[in-house]
């Protein structure tokens, strides 16, 4: 059985394995501390009956000046280890990430990036999560590569769908 709980700052090493493991952006531990330290109600990992990390969400507000019709919240890193996929954790992780941006801040819509070359990612924000493609940005990625940024509306969806998922 996988828990999914909200992430603490004695994940952050095991979050950043779990980054390290499947992505080739990383960040810095001062990151991931950043974000809990700022957003702790955002951010969210997946923990296997051993109490291991296999997974996590980091999340956060915005940066830029927000007014009350236009705040959003937005997914930093998403990672799910391999050998723990296909099990519906990175769908369960996005959804408490979005509700707790509903719930405590009030945001009215998510946005993220994915790799333009990353086909297996988008098809879980475009098909599974229902983002849709803003617009692409040009070597976005330190090693040159364009981003999809991708938005979704949360309007409405922490009653509804995101409600009836088994967490």
């Amino acid at each position: 059985m996988i828990t999914i709980r909200q992430a603490r700052v004695k994940d952050l090493a095991e979050m950043q394995t779990c980054n390290l493991a499947n992505l080739p952006e990383n960040y810095q531990m001062k990151y991931y501390l950043y974000h809990l330290a700022t957003w702790p109600e955002l951010s969210y990992v997946a923990e296997n009956q051993q109490g291991r990390v296999v997974g996590y969400v980091l999340a956060k507000m915005n940066d830029e000046e927000q007014t009350p019709e236009v705040l959003d919240g937005h997914i930093t890193s998403l990672s799910v280890l391999r050998s723990y996929r296909r099990l519906g954790l990175a769908e369960r992780l996005m959804a408490q990430a979005q509700r707790a941006m509903v719930e405590v801040f009030g945001a009215k819509n998510v946005s993220l990036h994915v790799r333009v070359s990353n086909q297996a990612a988008f098809s879980l924000y475009k098909n599974n999560l229902k983002f849709d493609i803003e617009h692409t940005e040009a070597k976005y990625y330190a090693d040159g590569e364009d981003a999809y940024a991708m938005k979704k509306p949360l309007a409405g969806l922490y009653h509804t769908e995101m409600d009836s998922l088994d967490f």
